[in-house]
């Protein structure tokens, strides 16, 4: 049986997720000096570093941002790939006392977020882990939630979402697979 594909959300759509994300993520904020934004790897990057680039738009400032690796942390990293590929943790500050706010694209079972506070956990000690989506799709197996989320979705056991973005895949836009 062949899947199907629909678009949920398109480039004007995931703009202003990222503001609404941005601000959010400000409103909440009395320190901008212990602010970092980090992206998991590998969309969660761009949407750190878009998150960043709003909030400099609106306060004038940038707050530290960074791209962290979780391959080594992942509970299913032999059903992955033989030889699975590590990418570089881009962190270049200590992260001890600062408000952390990890993003990603999609919120699911948790695992993948769990796994990313073990890495940062690896390199320090944050004051404060947060966490922003932009799409949290439910069916957790984890105790995990999102403090940020831009869009929630409705889904079933037999779909996917599947974020694109300009950055890695050419365009923006959010789909549900359906297999």
């Amino acid at each position: 049986m062949k899947g199907t594909s629909r678009r949920i959300l398109d480039k004007k759509a995931v703009d202003t997720c990222m503001d609404r994300l941005a601000r959010d993520i400000l409103k909440k904020t009395a320190n901008f000096d212990d602010l970092a934004i980090i992206g998991i790897r590998r969309r969660g990057v761009p949407i750190a570093e878009r998150i960043a680039a709003r909030i400099h738009e609106i306060q004038g400032k940038s707050p530290r941002t960074g791209a962290l690796d979780i391959t080594l942390y992942r509970d299913d990293l032999t059903l992955v790939a033989a030889q699975p590929v590590v990418n570089r943790t881009e962190i270049d500050y200590p992260v001890e006392g600062l408000r952390v706010v990890l993003c990603d694209d999609v919120l699911y079972t948790g695992r993948t977020v769990r796994a990313a506070m073990d890495a940062l956990l690896a390199i320090g000690r944050p004051a404060r882990i947060e966490l922003a989506v932009l799409v949290d799709r439910g069916f957790r197996e984890l105790p995990i939630e999102a403090n940020y989320v831009a869009e929630h979705v409705d889904t079933t056991s037999n779909q996917v979402v599947k974020v694109h973005l300009a950055e890695i895949d050419g365009e923006d836009f959010i789909e549900v697979l359906t297999t």
